[in-house]
């Protein structure tokens, strides 16, 4: 076939894709009204990781799966527009990581409600102000965050879903290198470029501020500040990237949770995250996970915070593989939750496998 014949065929299947779409479409519409008869929320993870697998398992190529998920994702994202709009709390202003990575999670055809805050994310959500809200929870870096943790500790929230998202660091200002005197970014971003800030400068001044984009907003205005954080921000706030990929290490990741006011249904490859606290007494947090050790459940992740009521006592985070209305996980929260002051399930929720 000729150039000619062949983009008239490419022509021929985006109308016949258009129409399927709108089919579709129709049909998102129905659900919808059906959702809000019955009051159910219109975000499903369970039903998106079911959407996503299914579109990988029909995939015959030459399309790579990323790319048809990408599409998928907008497509859900419109249908979300359609059957009701979300609004999706996250850590502003816009620009941010967070940012980026609600976007790349939920599509340009939702609400989006950048926070001054981690906190306000979780009293956003909780008034029903916010659908969903988006939080950075750790990073393979800096470990976790937090305000995020202290957040859980005093909300009644649940979790909803995770989201793996490679992190580029860059440092930009308006200014040449070797004029900056501060530099502006979240506690977070600091620790995650420490080695090439300690050898770059020997004096600037680092500065902490509640956001990488706030950080760039703030050096934009300034002529001899610099702010480290995305190439969006650079973009949105006209700073120039004067160094690339500063991050120590090129494996960068930051895990981020969805917040919702319920958690998701079971899909097979799930995890669940808890909360609890135990006495401050010789071998009090080792009885609590020998339980999960009978059962044989993976722990994830497991992160401490003191507690602010008593002291000397903590709050534990654990993450483990299971969801919360399997048979063997309800024995390990009943059989654990012995060992504990208190014992709060934050959420099960389908676990994330692959980066956005």
């Amino acid at each position: 076939m000729s150039l000619d014949e062949l983009r008239n065929r490419i022509d021929e299947l985006d109308r016949q894709l258009v129409k399927l779409l709108n089919e579709r479409a129709q049909i998102v519409v129905e659900i919808g009204k059906l959702k809000n008869k019955a009051d159910k929320p219109i975000y499903a993870p369970d039903r998106e990781k079911q959407v996503l697998e299914k579109i990988a398992e029909a995939n015959r190529g030459p399309m790579p799966d990323r790319v048809l998920k990408a599409v998928w994702r907008e497509l859900m994202s419109g249908s979300f527009a359609l059957e009701k709009p979300l609004r999706i709390g996250y850590l502003g202003p816009g620009g941010s990581f967070s940012h980026t990575a609600a976007m790349l999670k939920f599509g340009q055809s939702v609400e989006y409600e950048p926070l001054a805050d981690i906190r306000s994310i979780f009293d956003e959500v909780s008034k029903e102000h916010c659908d969903l809200g988006l939080v950075p929870i750790e990073n393979t870096t800096g470990g976790g965050v937090i305000e995020t943790l202290d957040a859980l500790v005093d909300s009644d929230i649940k979790i909803c879903a995770e989201v793996l998202m490679a992190i580029h660091h860059n440092l930009m200002a308006n200014c040449p290198l070797e004029q900056i005197k501060k530099i502006y970014s979240k506690p977070e971003v600091f620790a995650q470029c420490r080695n090439w800030l300690s050898a770059t400068f020997k004096e600037a001044q680092t500065i902490p501020v509640a956001s990488s984009a706030m950080a760039a907003k703030m050096a934009a205005d300034e002529s001899d500040a610099a702010a480290i954080g995305s190439a969006i921000a650079a973009e949105l706030y006209g700073l120039k990237i004067i160094c690339e990929n500063i991050e120590d290490i090129s494996n960068n990741i930051t895990r981020f949770l969805v917040i919702s006011r319920e958690d998701a249904k079971p899909t097979g490859e799930d995890k669940t995250a808890i909360l609890f606290s135990t006495a401050h007494k010789a071998g009090a947090l080792a009885d609590v996970l020998e339980v999960f050790k009978q059962y044989d459940v993976n722990l994830t992740n497991i992160e401490s915070r003191p507690s602010k009521k008593r002291q000397w006592e903590y709050y534990f985070f654990v993450d483990f593989i299971g969801h919360r209305t399997e048979e063997r996980v309800r024995k390990v929260l009943k059989e654990s939750g012995k060992h504990c002051l208190q014992l709060s399930v934050l959420g099960s929720f389908p676990r994330a496998t692959e980066l956005l």
